[in-house]
């Protein structure tokens, strides 16, 4: 079994809760035994990589192995198109604790990242998780349309915003309804790009947005430094979480204008009772930016 499909066997079962057994060459069978699922290895030529499900699996493990699907296809994603981009700097925009950031090293990138995230708390794990790393830089200040200071909602968790939860985002999410407000600096992306890019000879940033609501106003405030952008992503809404949150439409818009392809769309979170999505992680190119192998 390639290490690829190895990954692929062992994240979704991971996702599941199933005890994996065995996963090297061979195909890969599902069995259940009592109380639990478990994964074992069957000898002869492997198939394509796959796993087989009970039909009386519960719906709450095919939920969670959607959501993983998904997430494992966006960093798959991800990672070709700074591979066929030749980007060399990720701008990480809404870090938080530096999830993205080491992601992108779990999956092989190793060019430079830098990280902006405004929330104290949030900023302190984040510089911990970046000590190791002479390649990642952090910044404890947000990105937006015009330079100042704002105040953030943040809650205890992981989600912060410069704009209020909605009535759905509250509704749905019970801690957007006990957030705390905290004043951040906010400068624009045009202004700090040639700090934050000194040192590489000719920048191919890749911009990843995830700034619950606001990553339009980071886009306006990137300026003439989104003519270097080789790719980008973006968390992109159809029922916004936040009041005065763009939709997808509206994102999806601003981003071709600026000559931004869609290279995937995966998402992140849906409404159950409705089936309706709630966001999903736009990934686009610059399709100039692209550098094409011989005979096509």
């Amino acid at each position: 079994m390639s290490h690829l499909q190895n990954n692929v066997v062992r994240r979704f079962t991971h996702a599941l809760g199933i005890e994996v057994e065995n996963v090297g060459s061979g195909s890969v069978l599902v069995q259940r035994s009592p109380g639990a699922y478990r994964v074992v290895r069957v000898d002869g030529r492997p198939p394509e990589a796959g796993l087989i499900l009970l039909r009386n699996t519960r719906r709450a493990y095919r939920a969670r192995l959607q959501r993983h699907l998904a997430a494992y296809l966006a960093r798959e994603q991800i990672a070709w198109v700074l591979h066929a981009t030749a980007a060399n700097c990720v701008l990480d925009v809404g870090a938080n604790v530096g999830q993205f950031a080491r992601s992108l090293r779990e999956d092989g990138y190793r060019g430079r990242i830098v990280s902006f995230e405004p929330v104290a708390r949030a900023f302190k794990r984040l510089q911990e998780a970046a000590a190791d790393d002479p390649a990642w830089d952090v910044h404890p200040y947000a990105l937006g349309r015009e330079v100042g200071t704002a105040e953030i909602h943040a809650d205890p968790r992981t989600l912060s915003s410069l704009l209020p939860a909605s009535d759905f985002g509250r509704q749905r999410q019970d801690r957007l309804s006990h957030q705390v407000t905290e004043v951040i600096e906010v400068r624009r992306l045009e202004d700090v790009f040639e700090e934050v890019t000194a040192g590489l000879d000719a920048p191919r940033p890749y911009l990843k947005m995830d700034t619950q609501g606001f990553d339009l106003e980071v886009f306006a405030g990137a300026g003439r430094a989104l003519e270097q952008v080789v790719g980008m992503q973006s968390e992109v809404s159809c029922v916004p979480l936040y009041d005065g949150m763009p939709r997808l439409p509206e994102q999806l818009a601003t981003y071709e204008a600026a000559g931004f392809e869609t290279a995937g769309m995966y998402q992140v979170s849906r409404e159950r009772a409705t089936l309706r999505v709630i966001e999903f992680d736009l990934v686009m190119v610059r399709p100039s930016a692209v550098r094409r192998r011989r005979g096509g």
